[in-house]
């Protein structure tokens, strides 16, 4: 990449990612890192804490079975949804302030979310506020992390990221615990919560000096809408499958139908000046590979949280304190690994923990597995915490390194499709 040139004044208009490194790398970039940590927190402490609330807020509000499952799909949809739209938010009108944008608004929305009348109105008022959280999610995930990417020399990275994840994946082990304790006083608690963290992180955000850098193009339109449409059917097909059935064409329909929005869109994207999504990174072999893997992680890694919650209420007889406690099991495995994972791609790059991750996560998984049936802790936790470390050993690495290969394509973009 070029050697970028110094640059003093408080508001940068940049073309490429290195300018934005040496714009953040001298200014305070650990505070930065907290703040960035508090900002991510209430979403990803929201993807867990609202499922275990989610009987009290239906009992509560009379909700029907299906509106109960859309006060917790709705999120997920709106945050599936908008996220590459808010990785080319974060280019085009500067990190620091899509933040911003995104803390207010999740405080907001979560703020109404708790509020939420009784009566005939009370589904469509938290199922909208909820797709609101959902949006400002997707605004501030990608320009979280393309702040602590930017703020980091490369040499430095992998550290932090490893911080990143590994603080972030616990806090959403933090929600089934907080949920327990929270809904035992009021499910209402569950959102009002995010308001004082809201506070909390664009308090250290400003403190933080996050200088404003920003891309100086046009937001495709065209391109956000196709994304949203395709993100938005494949996620509401999987989602509904288990309400209209496996066989159902609705969910085929919806499945089949968003990745056919979503080749179209990559077609679309191929032809546009300023697309949303520059799709030549993926040309870079590396980069495809990362994603690949990041994707398969999830695929075993997300999932986890819900079937742990129920496994261990159901079948362990657990209670909701109690089953929070156990997703931390998880995290005592992931968040040491996720440091050592950090310091392994400082020093000798990305391979290694991906590889050994990898082998380590599958063993863990296969092995919990074959003790789910004893219906004990003791019989299960080492396998648990193997799981648990070995994605957090792959996790930091290929997600640092499908940025540090992304030559030519701005931090918010890379990290809106990582």
């Amino acid at each position: 990449m070029n050697a970028p040139n110094p640059v003093h004044t408080p508001t940068v208009t940049t073309t490429t990612a290195d300018a934005v490194t040496t714009t953040l790398a001298g200014r305070r970039k650990h505070l930065a890192l907290i703040a960035m940590l508090f900002a991510v927190s209430m979403t990803f402490i929201d993807q867990t804490i609202v499922a275990i609330a989610s009987p009290a807020i239906q009992d509560q509000l009379d909700l029907t079975r299906t509106g109960s499952q859309w006060v917790v799909n709705a999120y997920l949809l709106a945050l599936a949804a908008a996220f590459a739209l808010g990785g080319r938010l974060a280019d085009v009108m500067g990190p620091r302030r899509m933040v911003v944008l995104g803390i207010t608004g999740f405080a907001v929305s979560s703020a109404l979310c708790g509020a939420t009348p009784h009566g005939a109105l009370a589904g469509a008022w938290i199922i909208t506020f909820r797709v609101v959280q959902g949006i400002s999610g997707a605004v501030m995930i990608p320009a979280a992390l393309a702040v602590v990417v930017a703020a980091f020399p490369v040499a430095e990275r992998g550290r932090a990221l490893a911080i990143f994840f590994g603080v972030s994946g616990a806090l959403t082990s933090v929600g089934p615990i907080a949920g327990g304790f929270l809904t035992q006083w009021t499910w209402r608690g569950i959102f009002w919560i995010n308001v004082p963290i809201g506070i909390l992180a664009l308090v250290l955000t400003a403190f933080a000096q996050i200088p404003s850098t920003r891309r100086s193009e046009r937001i495709d339109g065209r391109g956000a809408a196709l994304v949203a449409v395709g993100m938005g059917l494949s996620v509401l097909g999987f989602e509904q499958a288990q309400t209209w059935g496996w066989a159902s064409p609705a969910t085929w329909g919806c499945i089949l139908g968003g990745v056919t929005v979503l080749l179209v869109f990559a077609v679309v994207e191929l032809r546009t000046a300023s697309p949303l999504i520059q799709m030549r990174v993926f040309a870079h072999r590396e980069f495809v590979i990362d994603n690949i893997v990041l994707f398969l992680s999830m695929i075993a890694f997300v999932p986890v949280f819900f079937f742990a919650s129920v496994y261990a209420q159901v079948s362990l007889g657990y209670d909701a304190n109690q089953a929070g406690l156990y997703l931390l099991v998880l995290f005592g495995g992931f968040a040491p690994a996720a440091q050592v994972g950090g310091r392994m791609l400082d020093r000798a790059g990305a391979r290694r923990p991906m590889i050994l991750g990898s082998a380590l996560a599958a063993a863990g998984f296969a092995l919990w597995a074959s003790r789910l049936h004893e219906y004990s802790l003791g019989a299960q936790w080492p396998f648990i915490m193997m799981a648990g470390a070995g994605i957090g050993l792959l996790l930091g690495p290929a997600s640092t390194d499908a940025v540090n290969r992304s030559i030519g394509a701005s931090y918010g973009e890379v990290t809106g499709i990582t």
